[in-house]
């Protein structure tokens, strides 16, 4: 028996491909070129508002200080765009893997909701020190705080913007954590930090990927195994999918409270699991009948049965959109609300309020950057980890709420980044691991057979003196390493070196760009001053 070859692409073939790929390059970087031409302008028009919003606030004429403020909100639209570019690939990517939503309908969607839970949701006030993380009150003076939270803002920026040339999904959120703690220990010394809240953040390295990912496989386990290996696999459904999207549903009525609206309205425990029982009830009776309806003259394949799952794929990239829009634009206009406060006021602030014009700053910019740069990293978590169908990325989404919803109820600080991609790789090495039990399977089932056909092909294998099967041996061994080759595709490993070192390093890197640019604006200062 001979190994399977593949064919030899032809010169004419392989030189074709080349023009394909300099043609297909050639293209890229011109969009890009526009792309980043886009970004300024939009950059350019935060410088406008920024000098508009300042008479507005102010009420007198532009002091030297002005300066700060117009470098804060350029440096903050930047942020804003960094997080649009980065962090909103986790909120829908699944679904435009899955094909549940075009890369156009995905980025709409995002950017509309995005900006609605910023403006709608963001709060109007917000903590100038990230999440507690150094003491303002060791601040010498506000020109201090001022640079300091310049160069928080933009060390976050700048590491977001290589992440996301590198492909690599991070925490914009522990990104502006690591600036505010650099800059606070070059600006104050360690003994500013606050080295518990700092332990818990490391700790959620670990626990959110590894959460999202064991919640994410699970439910799609019991998918498997409860609905598509059935011998009605349509009846199955009927009787199941309602119970997942109900689960869904109290599940993103809780997320919502609890993350998307806290700025707004802040329930109680059991307010909020009364919320839940009441979606899961309300969403049961509502999608059941649907179910049914639709499952009528449904083919009984997976690929059909995953389609039921698309409607609430899709509500759930709007619901994730919108709470990461309320919670994340703290990440780009919160330093900006602090340097715009401490110019204003003289003073360093534990919270300010957030003028309308530096929240409009931050949703735009998010929305800009989504629109601009997102595409790649959406790409990235929704087709190149590991292939997605519907039923797979319903299980993401629906991880990464009920994630959030026992991190929040258990004190613990998780990504929602990281939440996200754990699930995607997740689902990814359940998939490994099924096809690599069922091809055991198949194997042993294979050996059974043969050797009730024919003992001494399998008894004596190997055996000295019976070169018949030598060969037989041989195919076997090479067989097994293709299978195995095949299998490993099933989810990739580069991405996942690249995305977990990205991860490890956000915190201390950003702290330590943070520290330096601290000691260049201190620099600037002084010759400045001199």
């Amino acid at each position: 028996m001979k190994l399977p070859r593949l064919q030899k692409k032809s010169t004419l073939d392989k030189d074709l491909n080349k023009f394909v790929r300099l043609e297909r390059a050639t293209a890229e970087t011109g969009q890009r070129i526009v792309k980043i031409g886009l970004g300024i302008l939009f950059l350019v028009a935060v410088w406008v508002i920024a000098i508009i919003g300042y008479y507005d606030i102010t009420l007198f004429p532009v002091t030297e200080n002005a300066a700060f403020i117009v470098a804060a909100c350029i440096i903050g639209g930047y942020m804003a765009l960094n997080i649009g570019a980065n962090d909103v690939a986790n909120n829908v990517g699944p679904a435009v893997g899955s094909k549940a939503l075009t890369l156009i309908g995905a980025l709409l969607i995002a950017a509309v909701f995005e900006a609605a839970g910023a403006i709608i949701a963001g709060g109007d006030v917000v903590a100038t020190i990230k999440d507690g993380i150094i003491n303002p009150a060791l601040m010498p003076d506000a020109d201090t705080f001022i640079r300091a939270m310049l160069a928080a803002l933009l060390a976050a920026a700048l590491w977001l913007n290589l992440a996301t040339y590198i492909g690599a999904p991070v925490s914009t959120t522990h990104a502006i954590v690591g600036g505010v703690m650099g800059a606070g220990i070059a600006a104050t010394g360690l003994g500013a930090v606050n080295w518990p809240t700092v332990t818990k953040i490391a700790a959620s390295w670990v626990i959110s990927p590894v959460m999202g990912g064991v919640i994410a496989a699970a439910f799609l386990a019991f998918i498997k195994f409860a609905i598509y290996r059935t011998e009605d696999m349509i009846a199955a459904a009927r009787r199941w999918v309602p119970v997942l999207v109900a689960i869904m549903a109290a599940a993103f009525a809780m997320y919502l409270v609890t993350k998307g609206l806290k700025k707004l309205w802040q329930p109680g425990v059991w307010l909020v699991a009364g919320i839940g029982g009441g979606a899961f009830v309300a969403f049961y009776a509502a999608v059941k009948p649907m179910v049914a309806h639709a499952s009528v003259r449904m083919e009984k394949r997976r690929k059909a049965v995953s389609t039921l799952f698309t409607i609430p794929l899709v509500c759930s990239a709007a619901l994730l959109s919108f709470a990461h829009g309320a919670n994340d634009v703290a990440n780009a206009v919160g330093p900006l609300a602090a340097i715009v406060d401490a110019v204003s006021s003289g003073g360093v602030s534990h919270k300010v309020g957030v003028p309308f014009w530096v929240m409009l700053v931050g949703a735009l910019g998010i929305s800009a950057g989504l629109i601009l740069f997102g595409p790649r990293l959406i790409r990235m978590v929704g087709e190149q980890i590991t292939k997605l169908d519907r039923a797979r990325a319903f299980c993401v989404a629906l991880s990464a709420a009920i994630t959030v919803i026992i991190a929040s109820a258990m004190g613990l600080p998780v990504s929602s980044t990281h939440i996200a991609v754990g699930g995607v790789f997740g689902v990814g090495f359940l998939r490994e691991y099924i096809a690599r039990a069922q091809r055991r399977a198949k194997e042993r089932a294979r050996i059974a057979a043969a050797a009730g056909a024919n003992p001494g092909v399998v008894a004596g294998a190997g055996a000295a003196g019976n070169p018949g099967h030598k060969a037989p041996l041989a195919w076997e061994a090479q067989r097994t390493k293709l299978y195995k080759i095949r299998d490993r595709k099933l989810v990739r490993r580069r991405h996942l070196m690249t995305i977990v070192a990205a991860w490890v390093v956000t915190v201390p890197l950003a702290a330590g760009l943070a520290a330096l640019l601290f000691f260049i604006f201190n620099a600037f200062n002084a010759a400045y001053t001199y």
